[in-house]
């Protein structure tokens, strides 16, 4: 079993490139939403990546509902600055999603109205509009992993 990481239409391939890289060194899967603002043979994207592409479970689905489908019967987490509860708060399952959107805009707000109640927040100070995409992936990777008790990471 493995986290699921979405990334819903990203626009800035070293962001995506990172984020694949904390996929890989966590054992979890990423699923990208079209359309992409880049390639997927975008030189930036690859050499955040670095090597660890090879290793990338990865999944780029056409649209949200696609994706939606590849997810059923998973816990879906959006990541967004309008969440009432904090990452912290959240009680993350093994199988879980955690679902992040876009750079300039993030989670569209039909996507965020179909999921009332899952809406989850990394707290900082109001004035700020947010935090860099894949420091907002590894920062909630890796509470779900601990509280998971880090499964099958040394």
């Amino acid at each position: 079993m493995a986290l699921q990481v979405v990334l819903v239409e990203p626009e800035i391939p070293p962001n995506t490139g990172n984020v694949s890289r904390t996929c890989v060194v966590t054992g979890s899967v990423l699923h990208l939403v079209r359309p992409l603002g880049f390639s997927l043979e975008d030189r930036y994207l690859r050499r955040a990546g670095l090597d660890y592409w090879r290793d990338l479970q990865l999944h780029v689905h056409d649209d949200w509902e696609a994706c939606h489908r590849a997810l059923r019967g998973r816990r879906l987490h959006l990541f967004t600055k309008h969440g009432a509860v904090a990452h912290t708060a959240v009680r993350f399952g093994p199988d879980d999603a955690l679902v992040f959107g876009r750079e300039s805009s993030g989670l569209p707000p039909s996507l965020l109205s179909r999921h009332p109640g899952q809406w989850v927040r990394i707290p900082m100070w109001p004035q700020q509009r947010s935090l860099n995409l894949g420091n907002a992936v590894a920062v909630g990777v890796y509470e779900a992993l601990r509280q998971l008790g880090f499964p099958g990471l040394v």
